[in-house]
Formats: C-alpha cells, structure tokens, sequence
C-alpha cells in the first residue's frame, strides 16, 4: 500500500466497491426518512420509493433517471481495474465470513433491497424493493419486494431469502455482523413478496430501515446444500446484474453481465453498469502493476503515491495522448487515516507513551521531501467536514459533553481540540524530541547506558510497526529513525498481504497503518470502529482497541440524533474526546482522486459530486479502434 491508504474495511471489512452504482453494502451506515404519502391503517404508515437521513429525497417516486449519468450511454465492452483491494491477492469468492481472503469487485454479483445514489450521499431508493413502508417512529420497516426480482440463477428472489440472509449473517457471517445487527429484533417473511424487520425496543431507529435495505441478498435454495460458513473458489449465485466468468487467484477475477439481469431498466440502473464485463488485475506488487498500467494490461488506475504521481507519469503512452492523468474532486469527508496504536497491548497504556510517539512523526518534513507538498495533516476523525471539533467546545456540542465532564479530563472543556503539533524541515525535530524525552521518563520509561529505555521491571520499550507494501516504507523509516534516537526500540517489518490481513483481523501488531471514509451521516458503523464491543470482537475495525464507556455513549449519541444540527454537534463531541486520547498518529490527507486511464472511455458531463464517477463510463468503440490501430492497445 502507499501513502494514500486505501480504505480499511468497516462492514463486515468489505467496503462496497461496485464500480455501476454508489450502492449500500453489508449494513452501509448512510440514510432514513423520506418523501412520503400517508396510508390510513390502524397506525400512520408512511409508504415510500426511497429513504433519507434528513429531509426531503431529491428524486421523485416517478424519476426516470439519476442526474449525472447519460441514459443513453452504450452498452459493451471492458473495464479493467488493478485488484486494490485489502490484500494483493485473493483465495475466496465468499465475502460475508471471516475465512479466506476474498477477491475485489465481489459486491457486482449481489443486489440490495435500496441502492444508493451518486450525488445525494444521505439516500437510497428501491431496487429488489419496489417501495417501503415504516411508522414516524421507525420502529419497523416492511420492504414490499419487485416480483420480477430473480437469482442469477433464475430462481425469484423471495422473503425467504431476505430472512435467511439475516439468520446466515448474523450467525455464521464475520464477528463484526453481530455487532452490525444487534438491533434488528425479528425478520419475517409476511408473504412472498413482503418482508418485515422489527426493531428492539428502546434502540435509535434512524437509521435501521436503510441498514436493512443495505444488506446483500442471498439464495436461501442455494446455501440449502453449499456451506454458507466455508471459503470457496466455486462461483455463488447471487443477485445481482454481473456473474462471475472466471476467477484465477493472484492474477484476476472477470465479472461479466447476466444478460437475464431483471433489473437493468429500473430508474436506478438507467446509465449504469454500461461494461458487459469488469476486470480486476493483481499483481505482485505496485511497481509490477504500475508498469502494466503503462503497457496497456490494464486500462484505469487511481495513483496511491504521491511520488509516482509526481515523478513517474512521462511514460510514452501519456505523452502520446494515448493515457489521460487527471485529478478528481474528491467531496467526501477525507478519512481517518493514520499509525494505530494497539492499545490491546499494555505498553501503550500510558497516553504519555502514546503522545511522546507521535512528537516522532514529522509530517512537515514528510509532506516536503517525500510527498512534494501535496497532502495536508488530518488531526481530525471527520476531517473536512462540519462535524470536525475546533477551538473550545461551545453551544450544543459543549452541552453533549457536559453530560459527561466527571468521566472527562479537565481539557476537554479548557483547552482547544487537540491537532497534532508542527515539525520543522529536518527529519529530526530538536524540540519535539526533547518533549517526546521528557514523557518517556514521566511515564518511567528511563535510557539505559546502552541507549535504549526500560520501565521498572527490566522490559524494554520495543515498538513493531508493519505494512505490506515496499513504497510505504520511505514513510516509515523516518519515523522509526526518529524513534530510536529516543530510545525506543522500533522496527519496522515488511509483511506480505495475506500475513497484513491475518493480523489484522487477529490485532496481532503494535502499530499499524489503517483509514476508514467516514459517513456524511455517520452512525451505527461508529460501533464497528470505535466501541468497547468492536474492541475485542475478532476482525472488526477497531484497530486502536479503544474501550471507553464516554465513547460508546457517544457513538450512541449520534446514532442518536434526529437532526442535522444535533448530529453535527455529537459527532463534534466524539471527535474532540477521540482526539484527545491520542488513539493514533494521525497523518495526512488530499481531498482529490489522482487517477489515470487509457482514453477508450465516453463519461457524462460532470462527476457526481459525491462520487468518483467512472461507474457510470462507457466503452467508446471510436477511441479504442484509434488506439488499436495505432497500435497502442491489442
């Protein structure tokens, strides 16, 4: 992996990469409330098309298309991806359980009950559901189910299948469903067509209608006799409008159309999934990868390096013309990304260890020499975004946290949200080291006459940071250099992808790299991240091991909220204490996609505002015909 992370996994550690539509995946923590008609029953029902987190949805019952596609956008050809996903390889084409390694591109083969759009990140509309119904309370949904829905094997999809899919994940799908869906009481199966989820008591519903319609439906007939538990190599049958063609681990997976795909004229189809197949490549490593990216083996790359970015884009291909670089408006919230401490590990008990380590990190430097000025430092959990906390806590969010000031550290409402502290232009700083010293020996962490500190018992203060990709280590040696001149004994090893992924899921590491996107809205994925459960729950996303009773009740908070204005100050208040308790080194981020492709593609107009936009490209059989007589591509 380079500089710029991908994404660590939130929802069951698969993030929804399905290039023909923003869609909700495994519980996706986006959306509720929606524009309604009233039906007169024994209790209000509101009977709706799609579902929203606050307000009004953008789209109308009867809307024929989402903006920002061309609904006449030809069908056919490829696009080819390299495979970015967590690992550089894959061993499973089972995504919901935490055996194996599954291969990228995985959520092309399932649909959901709603589907998100790309340009209103808060929303979703129906897709195996027609429409949904749900009280002012939300304290249940019904989704009513397309009839014409079908596997792709043909067989109808049914609610049956949307129960048993609720039973298969939550007992035999990763650790991380059931914290995922501890808050859905009951499934059942009103008739065929007609699924109902019911909510336990005194739990926030804001979001649960679209955490139910989020999740990926699978064949009850078909798991009847294949072991739903079990990694495979066998393609599924699945949902949604790709089918898998062929799978070769290690070197790629090809997802071709189901050309008896049901839904390929509904309003949220119309413009997307415009590729009859989707090619993931994997190589060995980046520089394999990237050196077939410029002989055409693949044919769209999103650059992670800011190097590469710099340095290495004068290759032939593009200054023929024949490959397009180009940087994308990125408006999402910019990510978490940064070094985890493991706090599993009693080392890193004491917050002056943790502070006194990252003093050791110098981005100024880093940013400068290495990364040619192009990030900016996150000190923020929602960096770039309303939610991020600033200055003294004030208003709503000062009234959140007085709720909780006798489980809270005095600075909390004395001293400005913690940022990192700046650097100067040497690798070394001279004050942040006398600083980073000065902690270690509070924390009893002394240097020896050997150089190198121990606490009171003898142990020596030994720090592990890992990574499994070569191009992240120009990052990391500095700051393990910089480490040892405090007496630290740091090291950094380079680990293969499958170990990476192992010990992650296992928390066997002091130190590691990690970024999660976080939510416009964000809300029960928070569990996943942060909370006391996610903690000790086998592969979940908590990567620091943060247990706090403050933060969950936080979390829950902004769950919680039924305002835009309450969520923003209760997220503001988690994101003040999560800093504050220096859970990690945090690092940097960009606010654009740098990407580069072959030009063989027509796009629409404009980029959805809240997406990356190459899911709704299309192969243009001019450009490619171009390029092969030229000889550019085969």
């Amino acid at each position: 992996m380079t500089e710029g992370r991908r994404d660590a996994a939130v929802w069951a550690s698969r993030i929804d990469d399905r290039p023909q539509r923003t869609a909700l995946v495994a519980g996706a923590a986006l959306l509720v409330l929606a524009t309604f008609t009233l039906a007169a029953r024994a209790e209000t029902v509101i009977t709706a098309h799609g579902i929203s987190t606050f307000g009004d949805l953008k789209y109308p019952a009867d809307f024929a298309h989402f903006n920002y596609v061309n609904p006449d956008a030809p069908k056919g050809g490829r696009m080819t991806f390299l495979g970015t996903g967590a690992s550089q390889t894959f061993d499973s084409l089972n995504p919901f359980i935490l055996k194996g390694e599954p291969a990228q591109g995985l959520t092309l083969i399932y649909d959901s009950l709603l589907t998100g759009a790309p340009d209103e990140p808060n929303a979703a509309y129906g897709l195996i559901a027609e429409s949904l119904e749900y009280p002012p309370d939300r304290n249940w949904v019904i989704f009513n189910m397309r009839p014409e829905a079908r596997f792709s094997d043909g067989v109808p999809i049914t609610a049956d299948d949307v129960v048993f899919t609720w039973h298969a994940l939550l007992e035999q799908g990763q650790p991380s469903y059931k914290i995922m869906l501890k808050d859905i009481a009951s499934v059942e199966a009103l008739d065929p067509h007609r699924v109902k989820f019911t909510f336990k008591p005194g739990v926030a519903t804001r979001d649960l209608p679209a955490l139910a319609g989020g999740l990926s439906i699978l064949p009850k007939h078909y798991y009847n006799t294949v072991p739903f538990g079990e990694s495979t190599m066998v393609p599924p049958v699945g949902s949604g409008a790709y089918v898998i063609k062929s799978a070769d681990p290690g070197r790629s997976i090809e997802y071709c159309r189901n050309p008896e795909y049901w839904g390929r004229d509904l309003p949220v189809s119309i413009g997307a999934a415009n590729f009859d197949c989707y090619v993931y490549e994997y190589y060995a490593d980046r520089t394999a990868a990237f050196e077939a990216f410029k002989a055409g083996g693949y044919l769209f790359h999103q650059e992670f390096s800011s190097l590469i970015w710099a340095t290495g884009y004068d290759f032939p291909a593009l200054t023929k013309g024949w490959v397009i670089r180009k940087e994308l408006a990125d408006n999402t919230p910019s990510g978490t990304q940064g070094f985890w401490f493991n706090l599993r590990r009693e080392k890193f008990a004491d917050p002056r260890v943790r502070e006194a380590i990252g003093l050791m990190f110098n981005f100024e430097w880093t940013n400068e020499t290495l990364f040619y000025g192009l990030y900016k430092r996150t000190d923020s959990f929602f960096e770039n975004s309303p939610m991020q906390a600033e200055g003294l806590p004030q208003g709503e969010e000062l009234a959140v946290l007085e709720e909780f000031r006798d489980g809270l550290p005095p600075e909390i409402f004395t001293e400005p949200a913690y940022a990192p502290p700046l650097s100067g232009k040497t690798q070394l700083d001279r004050g942040n080291m006398r600083k980073a010293s000065a902690l270690l020996d509070a924390a009893g962490w002394k240097v020896g006459a050997d150089g190198i500190r121990r606490n009171a018992k003898g142990e020596v203060l030994s720090i592990a940071l890992i990574d499994d990709t070569q191009s992240f280590a120009r990052v990391i040696d500095p700051f393990v250099s910089n480490l040892r001149k405090i007496g630290i004994d740091a090291t950094f090893s380079l680990v293969d992808a499958a170990q990476m992924q192992q010990r992650k899921k296992d928390f066997d590491y002091d130190i590691m790299t990690g970024r999660f996107t976080m939510s416009f809205s964000p809300s029960i994925e928070l569990r996943q991240i942060f909370s006391s459960e996610a903690a000790t729950a086998k592969g979940s996303a908590n990567l620091s091991g943060i247990a706090d009773p403050v933060v969950d009740a936080l979390i829950e908070k902004v769950i919680q909220a039924k305002t835009r204005e309450e969520l923003d100050a209760r997220a503001k208040a988690l994101d003040r204490v999560l800093r504050q308790k220096g859970i990690w080194v945090p690092n940097w981020y960009s606010g654009k996609y740098l990407v580069a492709y072959w030009d063989v593609f027509g796009q629409p107009p404009e980029q959805p505002p809240y997406a990356r936009g190459d899911g709704f490209w299309w192969s243009d059989d001019a450009k490619l015909g171009l390029l092969k007589s030229q000889g550019a591509l085969r």
